[in-house]
């Protein structure tokens, strides 16, 4: 609930502000811009710190009739206020060692001066600055909310810059910008806030006033000290320095340093006065640089960035919060609840689960089926309803989605008017520990009620995965003994382009109907081992795709021949010499780490294919592959590949002899055995790989993935008391399965 609060906070108060929050980033934005420059104008000829007070005031009575006043900016340049040899008064930057003009110090260009005073007032001068100070107090509850927002989305603190699995362009970049730039924003805004009160005399009294005055017996005690004060004080100590009026003894030098400021008798030198800031003005004066970015080019950058940050958050803020609006109302069916046979309930914070919801919509649609579908936080009793399907995505750290809050109040407070079938299909990322937490608790809500009875069971979907997704519509297809065909909407990928690629060799179907086909590219084509080659068989609209082993200069594929398989049976048949029309698909997510200090491959099948590339290209790394397959035969077509590069590791072989090694997993022999039986049997050993820094590759069927990351997890959780997860944030997990 209080994420909710947070959620809703954050959108409205962004809705509330976005106008003045639009002018204030863009004049921000353009005043960053003016400290850059002026630092990039060099007066600062001289290292402060070498210099004393003592030579510039030297240095300035000889060279000019009259000295008023020096000043020290923000950008450590030396600001001195003269009057010349020839009475003419001068305010000019000068090098305080030798006391030489640098340049003239001129007034804020007329443009500056326009955006300053659109960004202080927007030219409404009291008022607007109460509107200003007003929008920088929402901008800091706005971003404390983001701030809150993207912890619970990243969960927690600790994983601030866990990868972002996002996919939609403004909903991943609001997170990564946030995670960069909301801190510098908070800061902006808390300055802005300060400014605004101290302009409004809304902050405590700051009047120098407890002035501790130095006695005359003070006065000789340290006169030793005191006399030569100028000497020891360097310039980068002092922000002004006021000169005496006249010769008269009752005038005095006005010190003002970082801290505190002394009143200096012109005479004897002697400190007549010693006065701390108090801290309310040092607030201010902070403020004053930490919201200008005054004497810091780089501090200046990072404001300028985070103006422009905020602009996008703006738009990409409400443009998610327009899709959310968007796909609620798309959510509300034009069926009656009451006279509908299937009922899906949707949770998403985004659109992207709503895609999958509305696919499995008009497949029963088209099925004739009558169907009601809507959100979680609707959810009621259905006078007609047999089945209810639900399809939900978790928010942040297991938090239920903006249209699912109401839901578990509602299911506990409504009476089912009839017993229905369920299903319920749980839409996340492995990255996130609380994986798929909100579609468990809703499951377990439903497996509870004694008017529920599950169809199937629950099925985590990762990462929006249309293979998994089309995997489950078959289990439920088999479960009804219905023939639902799911239309995905596909993103429209630019058209590849096909080469010619010269067979080399094929070999005959093992004892699986497994073969490898070896193929040589034209030379002008770039690909690594993991990569995807996009066949299209003849007669045939649709392309098969196959992962890459590069061998020397070579592809070799490992296929598996199915009986009404058009791609398979067309490359089956291929001899020495053919030429095949294909495509090469970069893949660069499950390339080989090369920094990587270990590889552990894992693989079923013809996932193995990467794998018999990735063991022959870097020999100095360690390498460790666990295949599952059948029988023992199902592995000898590989031998070749394997056995020169990596050495066979025993079952009770505990201890490793070379850093390369293979192990192979059997289902169908006596003792039957599946890769993730090994990674048990293996799990102390698995969990130093993890705390070691190697990389998992997993490539083969998405059962076999599913199976081995639920192990891979549970190793992790007992061993080393952490979800796989963190491991995944370190980039120590890559997939690649069909």
């Amino acid at each position: 609930m209080i994420g909710s609060l947070w959620r809703y906070s954050h959108f409205l108060l962004a809705i509330i502000s976005a106008l003045f929050l639009i002018i204030a980033s863009i004049t921000g934005a353009i005043l960053a811009i003016e400290p850059i420059a002026e630092i990039s104008k060099n007066h600062a000829a001289t290292n402060l710190d070498n210099v004393s007070v003592s030579e510039v005031v030297t240095v300035l009575k000889d060279r000019y009739s009259e000295v008023l006043e020096l000043e020290v900016t923000p950008e450590n340049f030396v600001k001195a206020s003269v009057f010349t040899k020839k009475s003419t008064g001068e305010t000019l930057y000068i090098n305080a060692s030798t006391g030489d003009k640098l340049g003239e110090v001129v007034a804020q260009s007329v443009f500056f001066n326009l955006i300053t005073n659109v960004h202080r007032s927007l030219f409404l001068k009291s008022l607007g600055r109460g509107i200003m100070g007003f929008v920088s107090f929402l901008l800091c509850f706005i971003t404390v909310t983001g701030l809150l927002l993207l912890a619970e989305r990243q969960g927690g603190f600790q994983k601030w810059f866990s990868k972002v699995r996002e996919t939609d362009f403004g909903q991943r970049y609001h997170i990564i910008f946030g995670r960069w730039f909301l801190i510098p924003l908070v800061i902006v805004a808390a300055t802005g806030v300060y400014l605004s009160a101290e302009k409004f005399s809304l902050l405590p009294k700051s009047s120098l006033v407890q002035e501790n005055t130095v006695t005359a017996a003070k006065k000789e005690q340290n006169n030793a000290s005191q006399s030569d004060i100028f000497n020891r004080l360097k310039l980068s100590e002092v922000r002004k320095i006021t000169f005496p009026f006249s010769e008269d003894p009752e005038d005095y030098f006005q010190v003002a340093l970082h801290d505190k400021e002394l009143r200096i008798d012109q005479y004897t030198g002697e400190i007549i006065s010693e006065v701390s800031y108090p801290f309310v003005q040092l607030a201010s004066r902070w403020s004053m640089e930490w919201h200008t970015g005054q004497g810091s080019i780089r501090w200046s950058i990072i404001l300028l960035l985070s103006s422009l940050s905020l602009l996008f958050f703006i738009f990409s803020g409400l443009s998610m919060g327009l899709k959310r609006t968007k796909n609620s109302l798309k959510m509300i069916s034009t069926k009656n609840k009451d006279e509908a046979e299937y009922i899906i309930l949707v949770g998403s914070e985004t659109r992207n689960t709503f895609a999958f919801a509305n696919a499995f919509n008009n497949a029963l649609l088209n099925n004739g089926k009558s169907v009601f579908m809507s959100n979680l936080n609707d959810y009621d009793t259905y006078k007609s309803a047999t089945h209810l399907i639900v399809f939900t995505a978790t928010y942040g750290a297991g938090h239920p989605p903006n249209n699912a809050l109401k839901f578990e109040a509602l299911f506990n407070t409504t009476t089912p008017k009839q017993n229905l079938k369920f299903t319920v299909l749980g839409f996340g990322s492995l990255l996130y520990p609380q994986y798929c937490h909100f579609a468990l608790k809703v499951d377990s809500i439903l497996q509870k009620h004694e008017a529920f009875t599950p169809l199937i069971p629950l099925v985590k979907i990762n990462n929006q995965s249309q293979v998994a997704f089309k995997d489950w519509v078959k289990a439920w297809n088999a479960a009804k003994e219905m023939k639902l065909t799911v239309v995905m909407p596909f993103k429209r990928k630019k058209k590849a382009i096909e080469h010619n690629f010269e067979v080399l060799d094929r070999t005959s179907l093992n004892i699986n109907k497994t073969f490898l086909l070896k193929l040589k590219p034209p030379t002008n084509i770039e690909f690594q081992s993991g990569d995807l080659i996009s066949i299209i068989p003849p007669n045939s609209e649709k392309k098969r795709s196959y992962s890459i082993a590069k061998i020397g200069d070579h592809i070799l594929l490992s296929i598996k021949w199915h009986e009404q398989g058009l791609c398979s049976e067309y490359l089956s048949r291929l001899t020495f010499g053919d030429s095949i029309a294909a495509s090469i698909q970069q893949n660069k997510s499950f390339h080989l780490p090369q920094n990587a200090p270990a590889i552990f491959g894992i693989a079923n099948g013809t996932g193995i294919a990467p794998f018999l590339g990735m063991a022959t290209k870097n020999k100095e790394q360690a390498f460790h592959l666990l295949w599952g397959g059948r029988v023992d035969a199902s592995f000898k077509i590989y031998e070749e590949l394997i056995v020169p590069y990596l050495k066979l590791k025993s079952k009770n072989d505990k201890t490793e002899n070379t850093t390369r090694t293979y192990q192979v997993a059997y289902s169908q022999m006596r003792k039957k055995e599946y890769v993730q039986d090994i990674l048990l049997r293996n799990q102390e050993d698995i969990a130093q790989k993890l705390c070691d820094g190697c990389v998992f590759m997993i490539c083969g069927s998405m059962t076999m993935q599913q199976e081995v990351l639920n192990t891979l997890d549970t190793i992790s959780k007992i061993q080393l008391q952490q979800p796989l997860s963190d491991f995944e944030n370190n980039n120590q997990l890559l997939l690649d399965c069909y």
